[in-house]
Order: structure tokens, then C-alpha cells, then sequence
């Protein structure tokens, strides 16, 4: 297996999903900045043009990154970080979910829309007067979400999940774009230093 890497969020996700259960895959660099991810020969491995994607032993190609983790998570099984259960796993994935399309997908079009424009414009749709409320509507999300973590070690309680790798993945990227945490959710606010303190965090930076 090689994983096909790149500068952004979504690469550092399943970087940081490796190293926290130790898995060690070869990397192999597509220059996003340069549109290398936009044309051929990565389009015949991922059409959707995104990254990262997983390519398998047999020819197969994963893309997005809850599918990729998934995989890893169920191929190498020891410190799962998707469940050990079913219920489990099903918590892992509503919080997956709820965290992707409340902050994490709001987050990244907010920037696209602004401050990533000009990189994205001539890539795909982009709407430049959504950027502020796409904006607002990721720190809704975070606003909401600090009333959950409380009492929580993280966010499905007292387990580490991919759940917790996306938002972090996502946040600290929003901070370094122009989206920082608001000094309010303090919930957030200590959760973020948890996680930025685990050595996966500086080890998939």
C-alpha cells in the first residue's frame, strides 16, 4: 500500500490516524499547490482530483478520508480508533459526521471562498459571498460543540476516535488561515491543547 500525500488538512488527517495506531505506509508526494491533483496521471487513480487517497496491494484506489481511516482502522486492528463494538463504531461515526458537516465542511469552504481563492477559483465552484457566513456557520458549530465536550476527554467521552483526529486536523489548519478558535469555548479550547500535546500531532504536522 502507498498513500498519496499532499500539503492541507485532509492528508494530515489520515497522517495523524496512521500514527496513532502505528501503521507506517509509504508517502508518495502530489504537488495541490501546482494542480498535480487535477490532471492526469493522479486523475486515473482518484477522479474525484482530491487528496489524500490510499492505492492497495491489489490496484484499488480510496479516496475521502472517513473511508480511508475506516479501512486502516479494520486492516490493522490493534488500537482501534473507530470502535471495538458496534455501538462504539456507531458513535464514532455520528461524531464523525456531526463534526464533518458542522465545522470541519463549512471551515474549509469558508477559506476556499476567501482567503484560498485565488488557488481555488479556476479548480471548482467558488462563491466568494458565502465565505463570511460559511465562516459563522463553523463557529456555530464549535459553539455547540463545547457544550458537549463538557466532562468529556474527548469528544465520544473517555475513547480517542477519528472523530477527534478530523476536528483537530481541521482546527489547526482554520487557525493558521484565519479562523481561530474563539476564546469562549473553553471546552474547545482545552480539548485542542489535549490533542495538539499527542505526539502524533507534531509527528503529521
Amino acid at each position: 500500500m502507498k498513500l498519496y500525500n499532499s500539503v492541507g488538512p485532509n492528508p494530515r488527517v489520515v497522517r495523524m490516524f496512521m500514527k496513532e495506531k502505528g501503521i507506517e505506509l509509504p508517502l508518495e508526494a502530489i504537488d495541490l499547490m501546482k494542480g498535480d491533483n487535477r490532471r492526469e496521471p493522479y486523475l486515473s487513480k482518484n477522479p474525484s482530483g482530491q487528496l489524500p487517497a490510499l492505492e492497495l496491494d491489489n490496484g484499488l484506489v480510496l479516496a475521502e478520508i472517513t473511508a480511508i481511516c475506516e479501512y486502516l482502522d479494520e486492516k490493522f486492528p490493534a488500537n482501534p480508533l473507530i470502535g471495538s463494538t458496534p455501538e462504539e463504531r456507531a458513535e464514532t461515526r455520528m461524531w464523525t459526521r456531526r463534526v464533518d458537516l458542522k465545522i470541519c465542511e463549512p471551515l474549509t469552504m469558508g477559506f476556499r471562498y476567501a482567503e484560498g481563492l485565488g488557488l481555488f477559483k479556476e479548480r471548482m465552484r467558488c462563491l466568494p459571498e458565502a465565505a463570511a457566513g460559511l465562516k459563522a456557520i463553523a463557529q456555530d458549530g464549535l459553539a455547540w460543540l463545547d457544550g458537549q465536550l463538557e466532562g468529556r476527554e474527548f469528544i465520544a467521552g473517555k475513547r480517542l476516535t477519528l472523530a477527534d483526529i478530523l476536528l483537530f486536523g481541521f482546527l489547526d489548519f482554520g487557525i493558521v488561515v484565519g479562523q481561530p478558535l474563539d476564546p469562549a469555548n473553553k471546552n474547545v479550547l482545552a480539548w485542542f491543547e489535549r490533542m495538539k500535546a499527542r505526539p502524533s500531532a507534531a509527528a503529521s504536522a
